[in-house]
């Protein structure tokens, strides 16, 4: 699972402790306006991009008018204080943090035709895939809460197990499966050509499991794990006629993240600062629109009613 929740909520809650002990007063307001702050700071640092976490956050606190000044300025103001500290500022030479990377190699001008088209195909197959694993996920949660601690533990040894049949299938180094994605990303976009057909969907099946397994049973955030199978499913399907390399990871990481996330806006920006390339923003914005219709004409729908997953 991502580091994402569980550093949110510690952001969140470290701006709440603090209010409490500076003996501030309490009310709905300044609690909404501290949190949110500290989750900016928060998204700032792990996704590498203040501007990333402001409208993420206009998006998930649905403000506006008044409240837009009153909550929005401060938290990104908040983000970017908070991207400093890692960045460096003047003398302070910033700290050592892990940060997304999903930019490709191979140089990306212009779209096609076949990008297009196959990028659509590849964002409604991926949106497929990432609701089906959400889905499992919940279904995971279910069985989890019946006896949480037994149960926990059998998932945990599911996933164990999952990252174990990869490495022997492929003889590929497990973390491709057994990880967060975040470092396993930049490795998978860096060199696209190591990575054979049969590897490649060795890890889709094997991490998709394990992360269904985890959505359902440990705490962490579902974001980080989405973007690899977004990319290892965008990679595998590139050989398509037509069909380039850049194009095909785009799409794949656009439907995997508005799966997810559910925001269309900051869905599309995180995935065009993560591939820095803006020659790909039209199609990532169409392949999250597609993903996200998917997701809704799917059965279940994006937000079924039932147990809560631990994510």
């Amino acid at each position: 699972m991502g580091p994402e929740a569980p550093l949110i909520a510690l952001g969140g809650g470290l701006a709440l402790l603090l209010r409490d002990l500076l003996r501030t007063e309490a009310t709905p307001q300044t609690t909404t306006l501290l949190a949110a702050a500290g989750a900016a700071a928060a998204v700032a640092a792990i996704f590498g991009s203040p501007l990333i976490a402001g409208v993420l956050l206009i998006e998930l606190v649905g403000v506006g008018g008044v409240r837009l000044f009153a909550v929005m300025l401060p938290a990104m103001l908040s983000s970017g204080i908070g991207a400093l500290v890692f960045t460096g500022f003047g003398r302070w030479t910033g700290l050592q943090v892990g940060k997304l990377d999903a930019k490709l190699p191979e140089p990306f001008t212009r779209l096609d035709a076949p990008d297009v088209v196959w990028g659509l195909l590849i964002a409604v197959a991926v949106a497929v895939l990432q609701h089906s694993a959400m889905a499992a996920g919940r279904s995971v949660a279910t069985y989890v809460g019946g006896r949480t601690l037994v149960r926990t533990a059998l998932c945990a040894l599911g996933a164990g197990a999952c990252a174990a049949a990869y490495a022997l299938v492929t003889g590929r180094d497990p973390q491709d499966v057994a990880s967060s994605g975040e470092s396993a990303l930049a490795v998978l976009t860096a060199d696209p050509q190591a990575w054979g057909t049969g590897a490649l969907i060795a890890v889709l099946l094997c991490k998709a499991v394990g992360y269904a397994l985890c959505l359902g049973s440990l705490r962490g955030g579902p974001v980080f794990p989405a973007l690899f199978l977004g990319a290892a499913a965008g990679l595998l399907l590139s050989p398509l006629p037509g069909l380039g390399v850049v194009p095909a990871v785009a799409a794949g990481l656009a439907a995997a993240t508005a799966v997810v996330l559910r925001m269309p806006v900051s869905s599309a920006v995180l995935v065009t600062v993560l591939l820095g390339n803006t020659a790909v923003t039209p199609l990532v914005i169409m392949a999250v629109v597609a993903a996200m219709i998917t997701t809704e004409l799917l059965p279940g729908g994006p937000r079924p009613a039932g147990p809560r997953p631990a994510w």
